[in-house]
């Protein structure tokens, strides 16, 4: 069985499942169905996927297995993530630098602010 297509031969739209048939017991519904997320990835960016599942995410274990390097694979892994509907790194916290770790950690064990507030400040939320 081959994966459906998820857009248009003629006109590149989108294309929706109207559709759906259990060869088991006959069964057919018809409406408007949605396919998700992973209906936006090529085939490409699916056996990415794979891989780096089968890989468990660690980006030296793809280096070795598809014998691309590194920034190749973070770039490709950007590509998945942005077909995905997100941004890469937007999550992620600021890089807080090891005198502002330093201090705040003083502060905390000294008692001048809270552990919320420590956390805050680690995480780059407040100054």
């Amino acid at each position: 069985m081959r994966p459906a297509p998820t857009r248009c031969p003629i006109c590149q739209s989108e294309l929706t499942v109207a559709r759906l048939h259990c060869s088991s017991c006959d069964t057919t519904l018809e409406g408007n169905f949605v396919s998700g997320q992973f209906s936006n990835l090529t085939p490409e960016q699916m056996e990415f996927v794979f891989t780096f599942v089968r890989c468990e995410g660690k980006i030296n274990r793809m280096e070795q297995e598809v014998g691309l390097s590194y920034p190749t694979i973070r770039n490709r892994l950007h590509e998945v993530i942005r077909a995905l509907g997100y941004e890469p790194g937007k999550d992620e916290s600021p890089e807080i630098d090891a005198e502002k770790r330093s201090s705040t950690i003083a502060d905390l064990e000294a008692g001048k602010i809270t552990a919320e507030q420590a956390m805050r400040i680690l995480r780059g939320e407040e100054e």
